[in-house]
């Protein structure tokens, strides 16, 4: 009995089993706990990096956008044309051509008007230097350009800009020329005139009108058209023309009987000659007498475009 219970103590205990017979681990710790703390692990170095990365962006991004200077532009325009003394008159016949067109969008119009006395006075003779080929004025007078640019209202910026980007493009369609100065020229000036166009335009005119003003270029003469000159030289044509009938009239009405010459020869070129002054005098009559008239049309559309200004 002893030695049967004795065994009993010392038999192994089965083990035991789950209600469908499998063996039961009572120390089994389930790795899906395990998990979400690497995932979370492996996460969040990533998200750090998300976030440096887009904050650092953020950052830079107002950078990028940020304008170019306009003073900064306006040097290198001044820079572009340092050239030698005779780069204009050396150029061939065709990009002369091309020059002066550069030369016409760079003043024409009312340039004293839209762009200041100061500025525009600087313009036409800027254009003017470049239709005579005078290199060295060229370049003094656009070296002047950035000191000047401080003065500048806002209208006179963007007017400025218009100009520097018509004239630009004439100096692109000259293509390839010499070391290519001809087309750093074009880009200075294209890329500062689209600066300076995109300038917002203030109303400047207040509460009194501004006379309109027009300026015809012929050439080197510049003039600048308002209504009292529109009047005195519609004046001065009818008065040119009321001479020049007289004396065509006085002309006309000398017999040719009257002629006495020693010859045939003498008779013939006296003939001739009247026939010639009458075409002169009558040709002179007729321009005069619409010079008169296209005067008087244009001061009374300046007259109503002051009104107009004025409502």
């Amino acid at each position: 009995m002893s030695s049967s219970s004795s065994w009993l103590l010392f038999r192994p205990l089965p083990s035991p089993r789950s209600p469908r017979g499998s063996p039961r681990n009572l120390y089994r710790i389930p790795a899906v706990n395990l998990k979400p703390k690497k995932q979370f692990s492996k996460l969040k170095p990533f998200a750090r990096n998300a976030v440096t990365e887009s904050s650092s962006s953020s950052s830079d991004s107002p950078k990028s956008f940020d304008p170019p200077d306009p003073q900064f532009l306006l040097q290198e325009l001044a820079d572009s044309f340092n050239l030698p003394p005779d780069y204009f008159s050396q150029l061939p016949s065709d990009l002369r051509l091309d020059l002066n067109d550069a030369a016409f969008d760079l003043s024409n119009g009312p340039v004293m008007e839209q762009c200041g006395q100061e500025l525009g006075m600087m313009l036409l003779n800027i254009s003017r230097a470049w239709e005579t080929a005078d290199t060295s004025t060229s370049t003094a007078l656009v070296n002047n350009l950035p000191v000047l640019f401080s003065s500048l209202t806002s209208n006179n910026k963007s007017a400025l800009g218009t100009r520097l980007t018509s004239a630009g493009r004439r100096f692109q369609s000259m293509g390839q020329y010499g070391q290519g100065e001809l087309q750093r020229i074009s880009k200075a000036m294209i890329s500062t005139g689209k600066l300076l166009s995109a300038t917002p335009i203030v109303d400047e005119t207040g509460g009194g009108s501004k006379e309109e003003t027009r300026m015809f270029k012929f050439g080197e003469l510049q003039i600048e058209l308002t209504r009292e000159k529109a009047y005195i030289g519609a004046a001065i044509g009818f008065v040119y023309g009321i001479i020049s009938w007289e004396l065509s009239q006085g002309i006309q009405n000398v017999p040719e009987s009257t002629f006495q010459y020693a010859n045939e020869n003498a008779l013939l070129i006296a003939k001739s000659l009247r026939g010639t002054l009458l075409v002169l005098f009558y040709g002179s009559t007729v321009l005069s007498g619409f010079a008169t008239l296209g005067l008087l049309l244009l001061s009374r559309e300046l007259k109503s475009g002051k009104k107009e200004e004025g409502t």
